[in-house]
C-alpha cells in the first residue's frame, strides 16, 4: 500500500512537472526560439545620421579592455560619435591602458574621466554611467550606447542599432550579448544561463509596445537620449544591482518602446574558467532577482525542482519501480525540456549532447541562487569587485 502510494506520487509529480513544459513550451512567448535577432532597418540618409554617445563603466578592467575598446573605438559609424570611459575607481590601470589604447588605435575620439567613490545608495557601476551620461550630455546626443567594458562590437555594430532603433521607433535597443564558451564550465553553464533569462523574459514579448515584460542586457544598451531623460535614467534606478531589467522597466514604464534580442557581433571577452567563477557570477544577483524575499526563493527553488530535476528522477524511479506512466511522464517533459534547449545550443555553437545535462546545470543554478540568500544573510550579498550592496528597501532616498 506504502509502494502503491509512493509511486502515485511519482507519477502524479511527474505529469505536474509535464504539464509545466507543455505550457512553457507553447505559452511561455516561445522563449526557446532564438530567431529574435537586430530587426531589418532602413539607415539613414548619409547627413542623417544622429549624434551618439558611448557610455562605458569600467572598475578593474585591464585584462579585457584590449581586446574590447579598440573594437568600440573603430567603428564604421557615419555620424558624430564619441567614447566615454569612466573608470570606476580602478586599481589595476584601467583608465591609463584606455589612454595608451587610443593612442595607439586611433578612431572615435575618447574621453576617460572617474567620478570618486559613489556615494550611498548608489552602486558603483551606475554611479559611473551618471557621470558618462553627464558629460556625454554637453555633445547633444540624440542616443546613448551603454555598454561594459568586457564587450567586443564588430564595426558595424553602432551603425546597425542606431538604424534599427529609428526604423522601430524604438526608444532602448539591446543586444545580449554572445557570452565565452570555451572551458567546460563555460560549456555547461553559460547557454543555460541566457536560455533561463530568455524563459523568465520572452524576448517577444519584450518589443510589445503595451505589453508588461520589460528586461534589457546591460552590455549593449543603446538608449535614446530624450527616453533616458524622461525615465529619469540612471537615478531612478541608482541602487539597482540588476541594472538592465531595472533600466528597462523604467523606460517602458515612462512610455517608451524596448526591443531586446540576441546578438550578432556583439561579443563578451570576459573569461569564465572555472565554476567558482560562473557561480560567482550568478549568486551575486540571484538573490536581488528575488527581491530578498524568502518566499520568492521557496517558490523559485520548489518550481526549478518540479520543472528541471523531477523529469530524470522520475524516468529513472519509473523504469527501477516498474511503473510506465511515472517513467512515460518523466521522459517526456525531459525529452520536451532537451529539445527546448537544443536552439539555444546551436547559437552558441555547441555539441547537442549537451541537451540533456540541462537538469543538471539547473541543479546547480538552484544551488547557486540558495547560495545567493545565504551571502545575503551573512552580509556579504551582491558584492562585486570589493564592493557590497545593499538591499533597495535599506537604501535612503533624495531628498
Amino acid at each position: 500500500m506504502g509502494q502503491t502510494a509512493g509511486v502515485s506520487v511519482i507519477v502524479w509529480t511527474a505529469v505536474a512537472s509535464l504539464a509545466a513544459w507543455l505550457w512553457l513550451l507553447l505559452c511561455q512567448g516561445f522563449f526557446w526560439r532564438t530567431d529574435v535577432r537586430l530587426p531589418p532597418a532602413v539607415e539613414p540618409a548619409p547627413d542623417d545620421w544622429p549624434t551618439v554617445c558611448v557610455v562605458v563603466p569600467a572598475r578593474d578592467e585591464a585584462a579585457v579592455l584590449g581586446e574590447s575598446l579598440p573594437s568600440l573605438l573603430a567603428q564604421d559609424y557615419p555620424g558624430r560619435a564619441e567614447v566615454f570611459l569612466v573608470d570606476d575607481g580602478s586599481s589595476d590601470g584601467t583608465g591609463e591602458l584606455a589612454r595608451q589604447l587610443a593612442r595607439r588605435a586611433g578612431g572615435l575620439p575618447l574621453t576617460v574621466s572617474s567620478p570618486g567613490e559613489p556615494p550611498a545608495g548608489w552602486t558603483g557601476k551606475l554611479w559611473a554611467v551618471r557621470h558618462g551620461i553627464g558629460l556625454a550630455r554637453a555633445r547633444g546626443p540624440e542616443f546613448l550606447l551603454l555598454t561594459d567594458a568586457d564587450i567586443a562590437h564588430a564595426p558595424d555594430s553602432l551603425r546597425r542599432l542606431v538604424a534599427a532603433a529609428r526604423t522601430g521607433g524604438f526608444d532602448a535597443v539591446s543586444q545580449m550579448a554572445r557570452l565565452r564558451v570555451e572551458s567546460l564550465w563555460e560549456r555547461l553553464v553559460v547557454p543555460a544561463f541566457v536560455y533561463f533569462f530568455a524563459q523568465l523574459y520572452p524576448f517577444r514579448r519584450i518589443g510589445r509596445r503595451h505589453g508588461r515584460t520589460a528586461a534589457a542586457a546591460g552590455g549593449c544598451v543603446l538608449l535614446r537620449a530624450e527616453a533616458a531623460e524622461r525615465a529619469r535614467i540612471p537615478d531612478a534606478i541608482r541602487h539597482a544591482v540588476i541594472d538592465d531589467v531595472a533600466l528597462a522597466r523604467a523606460v517602458k514604464g515612462s512610455g517608451g518602446h524596448i526591443w531586446l534580442g540576441l546578438a550578432d557581433g556583439v561579443d563578451s571577452v570576459r573569461p569564465y574558467p572555472r565554476l567558482h567563477d560562473l557561480w560567482r557570477m550568478v549568486s551575486r544577483s540571484a538573490y536581488a532577482q528575488l527581491r530578498h524575499n524568502p518566499l520568492l526563493l521557496l517558490g523559485t527553488v520548489a518550481g526549478l525542482a518540479l520543472v528541471y530535476l523531477v523529469p530524470p528522477v522520475a524516468l529513472v524511479a519509473g523504469l527501477a519501480a516498474g511503473d510506465a506512466a511515472a517513467a512515460g511522464a518523466g521522459g517526456a517533459a525531459w525529452l520536451v525540456m532537451t529539445a527546448t534547449y537544443v536552439p539555444m545550443l546551436r547559437y552558441y555553437r555547441q555539441p547537442l549532447w549537451l541537451a540533456p545535462l540541462l537538469p543538471f546545470t539547473a541543479f546547480l543554478y538552484l544551488l547557486m541562487t540558495v547560495d545567493s540568500a545565504v551571502q545575503h544573510y551573512r552580509g556579504r550579498g551582491a558584492a562585486w569587485k570589493g564592493r557590497t550592496y545593499a538591499r533597495p528597501d535599506a537604501v535612503p532616498e533624495e531628498g
